[in-house]
Protein backbone atom coordinates (compact mmCIF):
# COMPACT_ATOMS: atom_id res chain seq x y z
CA UNK A 1 0.00 0.00 0.00
CA UNK A 2 2.72 2.34 0.91
CA UNK A 3 3.64 2.95 -3.70
CA UNK A 4 -0.30 3.73 -3.63
CA UNK A 5 0.03 6.48 -1.23
CA UNK A 6 3.21 7.49 -2.95
CA UNK A 7 1.44 7.70 -6.35
CA UNK A 8 -1.20 9.98 -4.77
CA UNK A 9 1.26 12.29 -3.20
CA UNK A 10 2.85 12.70 -6.56
CA UNK A 11 -0.33 13.44 -8.27
CA UNK A 12 -1.33 16.16 -5.79
CA UNK A 13 1.91 17.64 -5.73
CA UNK A 14 2.15 17.87 -9.51
CA UNK A 15 -1.59 19.21 -9.48
CA UNK A 16 -0.60 21.84 -6.83
CA UNK A 17 2.48 23.20 -9.19
CA UNK A 18 0.60 23.20 -12.13
CA UNK A 19 -2.59 25.35 -10.63
CA UNK A 20 0.16 27.54 -9.35
CA UNK A 21 1.23 27.95 -12.58
CA UNK A 22 -1.98 28.84 -13.87
CA UNK A 23 -2.87 31.15 -11.21
CA UNK A 24 0.70 33.18 -12.17
CA UNK A 25 -0.10 33.33 -15.50
CA UNK A 26 -3.50 34.50 -14.81
CA UNK A 27 -1.69 38.05 -12.46
CA UNK A 28 -2.35 41.37 -13.61
CA UNK A 29 -1.37 44.63 -11.53
CA UNK A 30 -4.93 46.51 -10.82
CA UNK A 31 -5.89 49.19 -12.58
CA UNK A 32 -4.79 52.76 -11.45
CA UNK A 33 -6.10 55.93 -11.89
CA UNK A 34 -4.73 59.17 -13.25
CA UNK A 35 -3.25 61.60 -10.99
CA UNK A 36 -6.55 64.78 -11.28
CA UNK A 37 -4.62 67.56 -9.46
CA UNK A 38 -1.06 68.74 -9.24
CA UNK A 39 -1.61 70.99 -6.46
CA UNK A 40 1.73 72.46 -5.88
CA UNK A 41 4.01 74.51 -7.03
CA UNK A 42 1.33 76.56 -8.38
CA UNK A 43 0.87 77.16 -12.01
CA UNK A 44 3.33 79.55 -13.43
CA UNK A 45 5.14 80.08 -9.96
CA UNK A 46 8.77 81.36 -10.16
CA UNK A 47 11.83 79.67 -8.26
CA UNK A 48 15.65 81.26 -8.31
CA UNK A 49 17.75 78.10 -7.48
CA UNK A 50 20.08 78.69 -4.92
CA UNK A 51 23.38 76.34 -4.62
CA UNK A 52 23.03 75.04 -0.95
CA UNK A 53 22.70 71.45 -0.95
CA UNK A 54 19.53 71.47 1.48
CA UNK A 55 17.23 74.08 -0.90
CA UNK A 56 14.18 72.19 -2.68
CA UNK A 57 11.10 72.56 -3.67
CA UNK A 58 8.20 70.87 -2.67
CA UNK A 59 5.78 69.05 -5.24
CA UNK A 60 2.50 67.75 -4.33
CA UNK A 61 -0.60 66.23 -5.83
CA UNK A 62 -3.92 64.04 -5.55
CA UNK A 63 -4.00 60.80 -4.97
CA UNK A 64 -4.36 57.87 -7.46
CA UNK A 65 -6.85 55.39 -7.43
CA UNK A 66 -6.20 51.71 -7.07
CA UNK A 67 -8.66 49.16 -8.41
CA UNK A 68 -7.81 46.87 -5.87
CA UNK A 69 -7.58 49.15 -3.05
CA UNK A 70 -3.71 49.19 -2.71
CA UNK A 71 -1.72 51.99 -2.96
CA UNK A 72 -0.37 53.91 -6.18
CA UNK A 73 3.75 55.05 -6.38
CA UNK A 74 4.34 57.94 -8.42
CA UNK A 75 7.26 59.50 -10.14
CA UNK A 76 7.16 63.31 -11.10
CA UNK A 77 8.55 63.99 -14.84
CA UNK A 78 9.74 67.17 -16.32
CA UNK A 79 9.67 68.54 -19.99
CA UNK A 80 9.86 71.10 -22.12
CA UNK A 81 6.79 73.41 -22.53
CA UNK A 82 5.23 71.88 -25.59
CA UNK A 83 6.62 68.27 -24.93
CA UNK A 84 4.51 65.40 -24.22
CA UNK A 85 6.53 63.47 -21.48
CA UNK A 86 7.28 60.42 -23.90
CA UNK A 87 10.57 61.73 -23.42
CA UNK A 88 10.75 63.78 -20.45
CA UNK A 89 14.00 65.85 -19.82
CA UNK A 90 14.33 64.14 -16.11
CA UNK A 91 12.27 62.32 -13.62
CA UNK A 92 12.03 62.14 -9.86
CA UNK A 93 10.50 59.16 -7.78
CA UNK A 94 8.32 60.78 -5.17
CA UNK A 95 9.13 60.85 -1.02
CA UNK A 96 9.20 57.81 1.07
CA UNK A 97 10.80 55.09 -1.87
CA UNK A 98 7.82 56.07 -4.54
CA UNK A 99 4.81 56.10 -2.02
CA UNK A 100 4.38 59.54 -1.00
CA UNK A 101 2.34 62.11 -3.13
CA UNK A 102 4.95 64.68 -2.64
CA UNK A 103 8.36 65.40 -3.33
CA UNK A 104 11.08 67.52 -2.28
CA UNK A 105 13.23 68.00 -5.08
CA UNK A 106 16.73 69.90 -4.32
CA UNK A 107 17.35 72.82 -6.46
CA UNK A 108 20.21 71.11 -8.29
CA UNK A 109 17.88 68.23 -9.45
CA UNK A 110 15.96 71.70 -11.14
CA UNK A 111 19.23 73.18 -12.04
CA UNK A 112 19.76 69.78 -14.32
CA UNK A 113 16.17 69.84 -15.61
CA UNK A 114 16.77 73.48 -16.57
CA UNK A 115 19.80 72.68 -18.37
CA UNK A 116 18.21 69.97 -20.43
CA UNK A 117 15.65 72.10 -21.26
CA UNK A 118 18.38 74.83 -22.88
CA UNK A 119 17.73 77.07 -19.96
CA UNK A 120 21.57 79.25 -19.75
CA UNK A 121 22.97 79.05 -16.75
CA UNK A 122 21.89 82.55 -14.26
CA UNK A 123 18.51 82.85 -16.83
CA UNK A 124 15.14 81.94 -16.65
CA UNK A 125 13.05 79.44 -18.49
CA UNK A 126 10.11 77.41 -18.46
CA UNK A 127 9.40 73.81 -18.35
CA UNK A 128 6.44 71.70 -17.26
CA UNK A 129 5.82 68.97 -14.87
CA UNK A 130 3.17 66.34 -14.54
CA UNK A 131 2.71 62.85 -12.49
CA UNK A 132 2.93 59.38 -13.44
CA UNK A 133 0.74 57.38 -11.21
CA UNK A 134 2.21 53.70 -11.21
CA UNK A 135 1.40 50.50 -10.21
CA UNK A 136 3.63 46.92 -10.79
CA UNK A 137 4.22 47.80 -14.63
CA UNK A 138 0.88 50.03 -15.23
CA UNK A 139 2.20 53.77 -15.57
CA UNK A 140 -0.24 56.41 -16.22
CA UNK A 141 0.22 60.01 -16.68
CA UNK A 142 -1.80 62.84 -15.74
CA UNK A 143 -3.74 64.92 -18.03
CA UNK A 144 -2.84 67.94 -16.20
CA UNK A 145 0.73 69.80 -16.20
CA UNK A 146 2.03 72.37 -15.14
CA UNK A 147 4.51 75.41 -15.87
CA UNK A 148 7.73 75.88 -13.69
CA UNK A 149 9.40 78.90 -14.10
CA UNK A 150 13.20 78.24 -13.13
CA UNK A 151 16.25 80.77 -12.32
CA UNK A 152 19.05 78.03 -12.90
CA UNK A 153 22.07 78.74 -11.18
CA UNK A 154 25.01 80.10 -12.82
CA UNK A 155 26.91 76.95 -12.55
CA UNK A 156 27.92 73.45 -14.23
CA UNK A 157 25.00 71.47 -14.74
CA UNK A 158 27.07 68.73 -15.80
CA UNK A 159 29.47 68.48 -12.85
CA UNK A 160 32.27 66.53 -12.74
CA UNK A 161 32.30 63.31 -10.83
CA UNK A 162 36.48 64.05 -9.95
CA UNK A 163 39.02 66.47 -10.38
CA UNK A 164 42.60 66.86 -10.69
CA UNK A 165 45.24 70.33 -11.22
CA UNK A 166 48.47 69.75 -13.72
CA UNK A 167 50.13 71.90 -15.45
CA UNK A 168 53.85 73.53 -15.45
CA UNK A 169 52.90 75.30 -12.56
CA UNK A 170 51.97 72.69 -10.16
CA UNK A 171 53.87 70.26 -8.49
CA UNK A 172 53.94 67.11 -10.52
CA UNK A 173 54.29 69.12 -14.05
CA UNK A 174 52.72 69.17 -17.11
CA UNK A 175 52.73 65.26 -17.26
CA UNK A 176 48.61 64.21 -17.43
CA UNK A 177 48.96 60.60 -15.82
CA UNK A 178 50.58 62.53 -12.71
CA UNK A 179 48.43 65.13 -12.03
CA UNK A 180 47.08 65.68 -8.68
CA UNK A 181 43.32 64.94 -7.43
CA UNK A 182 40.97 67.37 -5.58
CA UNK A 183 39.27 66.18 -2.41
CA UNK A 184 35.34 65.99 -3.12
CA UNK A 185 34.21 67.52 -0.24
CA UNK A 186 30.24 68.11 -0.76
CA UNK A 187 27.99 67.66 -3.92
CA UNK A 188 29.86 69.66 -6.95
CA UNK A 189 32.50 71.02 -4.49
CA UNK A 190 36.16 70.36 -4.41
CA UNK A 191 39.08 71.52 -2.82
CA UNK A 192 43.51 71.03 -2.80
CA UNK A 193 45.94 71.89 -1.27
CA UNK A 194 48.99 72.57 -3.10
CA UNK A 195 52.04 74.43 -4.24
CA UNK A 196 52.17 76.71 -7.33
CA UNK A 197 55.06 78.75 -9.26
CA UNK A 198 54.63 82.13 -10.03
CA UNK A 199 54.10 82.96 -14.04
CA UNK A 200 53.82 79.33 -14.96
CA UNK A 201 50.33 77.86 -16.38
CA UNK A 202 48.33 75.02 -14.73
CA UNK A 203 44.71 73.92 -15.33
CA UNK A 204 42.32 71.58 -13.65
CA UNK A 205 40.55 68.71 -15.54
CA UNK A 206 38.38 65.75 -15.00
CA UNK A 207 40.56 62.95 -15.90
CA UNK A 208 43.76 62.11 -16.40
CA UNK A 209 43.98 61.73 -19.81
CA UNK A 210 44.41 64.53 -22.95
CA UNK A 211 40.35 64.29 -23.94
CA UNK A 212 39.87 65.77 -20.61
CA UNK A 213 37.66 68.58 -19.71
CA UNK A 214 39.51 71.94 -19.37
CA UNK A 215 38.31 74.52 -16.60
CA UNK A 216 40.30 78.38 -15.46
CA UNK A 217 39.55 81.10 -14.42
CA UNK A 218 40.71 84.39 -16.07
CA UNK A 219 39.95 86.40 -12.78
CA UNK A 220 40.88 83.59 -9.76
CA UNK A 221 37.08 83.84 -8.87
CA UNK A 222 34.86 82.83 -12.02
CA UNK A 223 34.94 79.33 -13.24
CA UNK A 224 35.07 78.44 -16.69
CA UNK A 225 35.13 75.91 -19.71
CA UNK A 226 37.82 75.75 -22.29
CA UNK A 227 39.77 73.67 -24.44
CA UNK A 228 42.78 76.27 -24.62
CA UNK A 229 41.90 77.77 -21.04
CA UNK A 230 44.58 78.29 -18.75
CA UNK A 231 45.39 79.84 -14.42
CA UNK A 232 48.38 81.28 -14.04
CA UNK A 233 49.82 81.73 -10.17
CA UNK A 234 51.00 85.69 -9.26
CA UNK A 235 52.60 84.37 -6.29
CA UNK A 236 54.76 81.13 -5.52
CA UNK A 237 53.19 80.01 -2.07
CA UNK A 238 51.24 77.15 -0.79
CA UNK A 239 47.57 77.78 -1.47
CA UNK A 240 44.05 75.92 -0.40
CA UNK A 241 41.88 76.13 -3.59
CA UNK A 242 38.13 75.45 -3.37
CA UNK A 243 36.16 75.05 -6.36
CA UNK A 244 32.15 74.78 -6.38
CA UNK A 245 31.01 73.89 -10.39
CA UNK A 246 27.55 74.84 -8.36
CA UNK A 247 28.09 78.78 -8.61
CA UNK A 248 31.07 78.05 -11.09
CA UNK A 249 33.36 79.98 -8.33
CA UNK A 250 36.83 79.27 -7.27
CA UNK A 251 38.45 81.11 -4.27
CA UNK A 252 42.68 80.99 -3.18
CA UNK A 253 43.61 80.80 0.50
CA UNK A 254 47.80 81.50 0.55
CA UNK A 255 48.38 78.74 3.74
CA UNK A 256 51.39 80.93 5.59
CA UNK A 257 52.10 78.57 8.17
CA UNK A 258 50.92 75.50 9.56
CA UNK A 259 51.77 74.18 13.42
CA UNK A 260 51.39 71.83 16.50
CA UNK A 261 48.64 73.98 18.72
CA UNK A 262 49.28 72.92 22.40
CA UNK A 263 45.71 73.32 23.92
CA UNK A 264 47.14 74.16 27.24
CA UNK A 265 49.78 76.34 26.17
CA UNK A 266 47.05 77.93 24.09
CA UNK A 267 49.41 78.55 21.17
CA UNK A 268 51.85 77.35 18.94
CA UNK A 269 54.55 75.28 20.06
CA UNK A 270 55.84 73.68 16.70
CA UNK A 271 55.93 74.82 13.26
CA UNK A 272 55.46 72.33 10.19
CA UNK A 273 57.11 73.18 7.05
CA UNK A 274 55.64 72.20 3.78
CA UNK A 275 57.28 69.09 2.08
CA UNK A 276 54.98 69.49 -0.77
CA UNK A 277 52.06 67.56 -2.34
CA UNK A 278 49.63 67.81 1.05
CA UNK A 279 52.01 67.44 3.54
CA UNK A 280 53.64 69.77 6.07
CA UNK A 281 55.78 67.50 8.93
CA UNK A 282 58.64 68.40 11.02
CA UNK A 283 60.31 66.52 14.35
CA UNK A 284 60.51 68.28 17.61
CA UNK A 285 60.30 68.05 21.52
CA UNK A 286 56.86 68.79 23.04
CA UNK A 287 55.97 68.78 26.99
CA UNK A 288 53.18 68.08 28.69
CA UNK A 289 51.74 70.67 31.07
CA UNK A 290 51.86 69.71 34.98
CA UNK A 291 48.29 70.44 36.17
CA UNK A 292 47.31 69.16 39.76
CA UNK A 293 45.49 66.34 38.47
CA UNK A 294 48.45 64.92 36.05
CA UNK A 295 50.33 65.89 32.59
CA UNK A 296 48.01 67.52 30.51
CA UNK A 297 48.88 66.31 26.75
CA UNK A 298 45.93 68.14 24.39
CA UNK A 299 46.63 69.34 20.92
CA UNK A 300 45.13 70.49 17.16
CA UNK A 301 46.65 72.10 14.61
CA UNK A 302 46.37 76.32 13.34
CA UNK A 303 47.25 77.83 10.10
CA UNK A 304 47.62 81.34 9.07
CA UNK A 305 45.98 81.70 5.84
CA UNK A 306 45.60 84.59 3.84
CA UNK A 307 42.36 84.95 2.25
CA UNK A 308 41.08 87.99 -0.21
CA UNK A 309 43.98 89.81 0.56
CA UNK A 310 42.60 89.38 4.48
CA UNK A 311 44.65 87.25 7.42
CA UNK A 312 42.85 84.52 8.42
CA UNK A 313 43.68 81.74 11.31
CA UNK A 314 41.82 78.36 10.79
CA UNK A 315 42.30 75.39 13.20
CA UNK A 316 42.28 71.92 12.25
CA UNK A 317 40.84 69.30 14.95
CA UNK A 318 39.31 66.01 15.63
CA UNK A 319 36.42 64.34 13.58
CA UNK A 320 35.56 62.08 16.33
CA UNK A 321 35.47 64.33 19.64
CA UNK A 322 37.61 62.34 21.69
CA UNK A 323 39.05 63.09 24.75
CA UNK A 324 41.36 59.96 25.35
CA UNK A 325 44.67 59.05 24.11
CA UNK A 326 44.66 57.17 20.79
CA UNK A 327 44.20 53.24 21.58
CA UNK A 328 45.12 50.65 19.43
CA UNK A 329 46.05 51.04 15.80
CA UNK A 330 42.31 52.43 14.51
CA UNK A 331 43.35 55.05 11.60
CA UNK A 332 40.09 57.17 12.28
CA UNK A 333 41.36 58.44 15.38
CA UNK A 334 43.51 60.44 13.98
CA UNK A 335 41.06 61.94 10.49
CA UNK A 336 41.55 65.45 10.62
CA UNK A 337 38.85 68.34 9.69
CA UNK A 338 38.91 71.76 9.35
CA UNK A 339 36.72 73.68 12.37
CA UNK A 340 34.38 76.35 11.94
CA UNK A 341 35.63 78.03 15.08
CA UNK A 342 38.55 79.08 16.80
CA UNK A 343 39.09 77.57 20.56
CA UNK A 344 41.24 76.60 23.29
CA UNK A 345 40.10 73.49 24.28
CA UNK A 346 37.31 72.17 21.26
CA UNK A 347 37.76 69.36 18.86
CA UNK A 348 41.55 68.16 20.00
CA UNK A 349 43.42 65.13 20.47
CA UNK A 350 45.52 63.80 23.44
CA UNK A 351 49.11 62.70 22.59
CA UNK A 352 50.40 59.43 23.75
CA UNK A 353 52.79 59.54 26.75
CA UNK A 354 56.10 58.73 24.99
CA UNK A 355 55.57 61.95 23.01
CA UNK A 356 56.36 64.19 26.49
CA UNK A 357 59.94 65.50 26.63
CA UNK A 358 61.02 63.23 23.30
CA UNK A 359 62.20 64.27 19.72
CA UNK A 360 58.71 63.29 17.66
CA UNK A 361 57.77 63.49 14.19
CA UNK A 362 54.77 65.12 13.74
CA UNK A 363 53.52 65.30 10.16
CA UNK A 364 49.68 66.24 8.87
CA UNK A 365 48.38 65.03 5.34
CA UNK A 366 46.06 66.89 3.34
CA UNK A 367 45.60 65.10 0.39
CA UNK A 368 42.66 64.53 -2.31
CA UNK A 369 42.90 61.31 -2.24
CA UNK A 370 42.78 59.98 0.99
CA UNK A 371 40.87 61.18 4.15
CA UNK A 372 42.88 64.41 6.01
CA UNK A 373 44.65 62.78 8.68
CA UNK A 374 47.96 63.43 10.71
CA UNK A 375 50.75 61.53 12.21
CA UNK A 376 52.42 61.72 15.53
CA UNK A 377 55.54 58.97 15.83
CA UNK A 378 57.85 59.49 18.61
CA UNK A 379 61.19 58.66 18.16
Amino acid sequence: MKWYFKIITLIVLIGGIVSCKKDDMKYSDADVSAVENLYAPADGKAVKLLSSSSAALYFEWESALVADGGAAQYEVVFDKVDGDFSKPLYSVTSDNNGNSNGANISHKILNQVAARAGIEPGTSGDVSWSVYSIRGMRRVLSKVKKVLTIKSLEGFADIPDELFITGEGTENGTAIAQALPFKLVGNGEYEIFTKLEAGKKYTFTDRKSADGRIFYSEDQTKLKESETGSNTATKTAVYRIRIDFNVATITYTEIKSMGVYFSPSGAVVLDLPYQGKGIWSATGVINFKQETWGRDQRYKFQMETIKAGKAETVQLGTQKGTDVPPNGTDPTYFFVRILPNLSQWDDKWKFVDAVDGHPTKISMILQGDKDYTHAVVPN
